[in-house]
């Protein structure tokens, strides 16, 4: 099949990942191919859009069993000519779903990720009621992931005629902001882009400040550490002080969303200690001896204001 790819072998997956193993394979993949961290290689760029792809189908579970049974079309006979096979053997496809339709891999994605279906990509005529005329303007919206949003660069969509354009998104685009194509609506009028920033897995953007929370040990908290934190620009390394709280927010000043091409927002990391389920019988003894010798009451303040 004309460039099909196999999103599990992307992401280094077996078929039966969990969605959390997906998640996980995709944030370590993100960061060893993220732009930021290795500028000018257009290798890892690409390595990067298909990682951002397959996670973006994979972690979806409706998305993910329309990709599996695209895969299974294909394995059973489809593309293989101009006929397309019968529905022998795919009791499990929807009748709606018919992958024969599609003449690529690459259409077939398009689709399904939603970049400019007929569902999405609506034209809204602003035709003056005294005035008409044959030129319109139109407005299509773009589903954009929020790593492609902070880098910027060149973004390929697919319109609804059959068309692709590339189109040169600036950095730090943002929810609701619109990209005029000039010419590209119908009849030589033009196209507006309304930007959708989608849900990531681990940041929260509000505003030009993004969110996430990070785990740590309960001796971490008590001793203080340095532990890696991702970024949208890349892992960086965030001191831990001792003593610090969960729930507590830590600043990462200029880590956030850009502003302009030369200043951005914050990034606070909420501290979330964890507690081990299965401490080793080494453990098991120190945190016993801790125990004994400890002077700390977490609950004090609650005795005393009985």
């Amino acid at each position: 099949m004309q460039n099909f790819r196999n999103y599990y072998d992307i992401l280094g997956v077996p078929r039966s990942a969990s969605v959390e193993e997906i998640k996980r394979a995709y944030r370590r993949l993100a960061r060893k191919y993220h732009p930021d961290v290795n500028s000018g290689d257009k290798s890892a760029e690409e390595k990067f859009k298909d990682v951002s792809e397959a996670y973006e189908v994979l972690s979806d579970p409706v998305k993910r069993q329309q990709y599996d049974r695209f895969g299974q079309y294909l394995r059973q006979g489809g593309f293989q000519s101009n006929r397309p096979p019968t529905r022998e053997g795919f009791s499990d496809i929807p009748e709606e779903v018919d992958f024969s339709q599609y003449s690529d891999f690459q259409e077939f994605v398009d689709q399904l990720l939603g970049r400019f279906r007929t569902s999405q990509y609506q034209y809204n005529d602003y035709r003056p009621p005294t005035r008409p005329s044959p030129r319109r303007d139109a407005e299509a919206i773009l589903n954009l992931p929020l790593e492609r949003a902070y880098v910027g660069g060149r973004e390929r969509i697919r319109l609804e005629d059959g068309r692709s354009l590339e189109v040169n998104m600036p950095t730090g685009v943002m929810s609701g902001q619109r990209i005029r194509l000039k010419g590209q609506g119908p009849n030589g009028g033009d196209l507006y882009l309304k930007i959708i920033l989608q849900p990531h897995p681990f940041f929260t953007l509000e505003g030009y400040d993004v969110y996430c929370k990070v785990k740590i040990s309960p001796s971490e908290a008590v001793l203080g550490a340095q532990v890696e934190v991702p970024t949208l620009g890349g892992p960086v390394k965030l001191t831990i002080p001792p003593g610090v709280q969960s729930g507590q927010q830590l600043r990462l000043s200029n880590k956030g969303f850009p502003k302009d091409n030369r200043t951005y927002g914050d990034q606070y990391v909420e501290i979330v200690i964890v507690v081990p389920k299965n401490p080793s019988n080494r453990e098991r003894e120190l945190y016993e001896q801790l125990m004994r010798v400890q002077s700390f009451n977490p609950r004090e303040s609650s005795v005393k204001s009985r």
